[in-house]
């Protein structure tokens, strides 16, 4: 029973260390998202359920009577161990990506939170040892991670010279920065199919917008051919943004919106606002800063900027600003949108895409904006945008005699939410949206989920929630604006989930997947 009893404990902690530091890889390494994490429902069910209450019963028991403890516990190894071999084989285990950084704590999780354990063991202590280890993992794991984390920085700081004194090199290097709380990587995307037709440009690559990303972009990709160097920012803390222009040394800076996304982080928006300003703060006096016109935020800090500044949005802000530059006339399909921009020096053009949601427009603008500044016509720009395929938010999936799917199942932040539901509206049949609440919105939370609940109420025939936190906020708002009580569900299991789509959708009809969705959710719809 000795030997059974590891074996199958073995397997299930192999699983369960993998499982954690996949979600510290996942919150980047960041105490305040990680610990955020647990304020969730789905967080929260981590400790508070059914099998941590009987292993800490079996623990208590196994101090005066062991052999029942063993019989409490190993029908309950044995299921975690199949069920654990199951996802091995079906190569759906969530596990992190093996970094050099992943590759030494897990090596370090494996030795002290798995072999261990197993070499102490005494006869007499063997269950309680198992237990011990079991309940603790995610400590366990959280204190490898937090012990190390003063040579992570140390190594960290070390690359993040070495890129410093890289950049340094490219005199003639223009570097431009991109920061916002939603909308840095497609504006990125569409500034590089941009510019790289006119010049030599290099971009950072998805997810490489912290300070080690950006850092190992210039030391192994940036060259002296490069002209243009496009840098995606992303922070969780004040001060983040300006490590990362200290690091790049960005000329132009474009401010893409502000919104709530990640307050539990940053605490305020306040200090949202500053840590995003902080990009426009490290431009040179001669150096440019842009900003979406459209969101009342970035209006403010155009204010009070004294560079050379420019600012872009929709007609219908164009006198608020006296934007540069501005769209009219926009036209959303399902898979198309069109629209005219016009400049303050009177020249226009004429955009039609395949793009998907208005807030495309906003993030193409801002690209246009810098491309307009670097020297570009509008025509040019145009035609530039026309011969490359588009970064996309959302992914169209089709099938004959089937409904279709739009994923946008990346992430999701509460302008994004609403602009996709915006665009929905452009679809025929009946409109389905399945999504969680939204994370790390804090004290925020209910309000910007208020706005989401009236837009589904507006646009949605049915909708699933998958998560509890803020689904109570989400029906009662959008009932108020129309949908049908019985209309708005809150269903977990995405079984169920694709059970009541195909029930209630018909060919014509579309199913919006918005945010962090089960990866067999898309599997289960058909496609």
């Amino acid at each position: 029973m000795v030997y059974f009893l590891s074996s199958i404990w073995f397997i299930r902690q192999i699983k369960a260390t993998l499982f954690w530091l996949y979600l510290w890889q996942l919150k980047n390494y960041h105490i305040g998202r990680f610990v955020d994490h647990f304020r969730t429902e789905k967080g929260k069910s981590l400790f508070l359920n059914n099998i941590i209450f009987l292993k800490s019963l079996a623990l208590l028991v196994s101090f005066f009577l062991p052999q029942f403890a063993i019989i409490i516990i190993a029908p309950l190894y044995l299921i975690e161990a199949g069920w654990a071999l199951r996802k091995f084989f079906q190569k759906k285990i969530k596990k992190p990506i093996f970094t050099a950084k992943i590759v030494f704590l897990s090596t370090v999780s494996f030795i002290f939170g798995i072999i261990y354990p197993l070499t102490i063991i005494k006869e007499k202590l063997f269950i309680t040892y198992l237990l011990f280890f079991d309940i603790l993992t995610p400590l366990i794991i959280a204190g490898i991670v937090l012990i190390f984390q003063p040579l992570t920085v140390l190594l960290k700081n070390r690359i993040i010279q070495k890129a410093r004194k890289k950049r340094k090199k490219f005199k003639k290097l223009l570097v431009i920065g991109i920061t916002g709380s939603y909308g840095k990587t497609s504006t990125k995307e569409f500034l590089f199919n941009i510019l790289s037709k006119k010049f030599k440009t290099l971009k950072t690559k998805e997810h490489q917008n912290s300070e080690m990303g950006i850092a190992r972009c210039v030391l192994n990709d940036l060259n002296e051919g490069y002209e243009i160097f496009i840098v995606e920012m992303g922070a969780y803390n004040k001060g983040g943004i300006k490590l990362l222009c200290e690091i790049v040394s960005p000329k132009v800076g474009i401010l893409t919106g502000i919104n709530e996304q990640h307050l539990a982080t940053f605490g305020s928006l306040k200090n949202i606002i500053k840590a995003k300003y902080e990009l426009i703060e490290s431009l040179p006096s001669d150096g440019t800063a842009i900003f979406n016109g459209n969101n009342e935020n970035c209006r403010q800090l155009y204010k009070k900027t004294n560079i050379p500044k420019l600012s872009c949005g929709t007609f219908s802000v164009k006198e608020d600003l006296q934007n540069n530059l501005w769209a009219e006339n926009i036209k959303t399909e399902e898979e198309k949108i069109s629209f005219d921009i016009l400049s303050k020096e009177g020249d226009s053009a004429f955009f039609e895409l395949k793009l998907f949601g208005a807030q495309n427009v906003e993030n193409i603008l801002l690209a246009v904006s810098c491309a307009k500044k670097l020297g570009m016509s509008l025509k040019e720009i145009s035609e530039a945008l026309k011969q490359e395929k588009q970064p996309q938010a959302i992914r169209v999936l089709r099938k004959p005699d089937s409904f279709s799917v739009l994923e946008s199942t990346y992430s999701a932040n509460p302008n994004g939410v609403l602009s996709h539901l915006e665009y929905l509206k452009a679809w025929t049949g009946k409109k389905i949206i399945v999504m969680p609440c939204l994370i790390e919105l804090a004290q925020s939370s209910e309000e910007n989920h208020r706005k989401i609940g009236q837009k589904i109420g507006e646009s949605c025939d049915l909708c699933i929630i998958t998560a509890k936190e803020c689904f109570p906020v989400i029906k009662r708002a959008a009932t108020e604006k129309g949908i049908e009580m019985e209309n708005v569900l809150f269903i977990r299991d995405p079984f169920k989930i694709a059970e009541k789509i195909k029930s209630f959708a018909n060919p014509k009809d579309v199913v919006l997947l918005e945010g962090r969705l089960p990866a067999e959710t898309i599997k289960l719809l058909g496609f």
